[in-house]
């Protein structure tokens, strides 16, 4: 769990990168893809995380 949490922050942190560029350099394919790794990985997260709680 504590690798996906790290890949997740780590995916996170790179759509944050690419958003500090100008909007000349950002690769909107990058940014489409790194957000949809981010966003699976975070609803992983919270599926793990909510199914714990029983």
């Amino acid at each position: 769990m504590s690798i996906i949490i790290l890949a997740s922050m780590l995916l996170w942190g790179a759509v944050i990168h690419e958003l500090s560029k100008p909007s000349k350099e950002q690769s909107k394919r990058k940014m489409i893809s790194l957000m949809s790794l981010g966003s699976l990985s975070t609803l992983v997260i919270t599926i793990s995380l909510f199914s714990n709680l029983n």
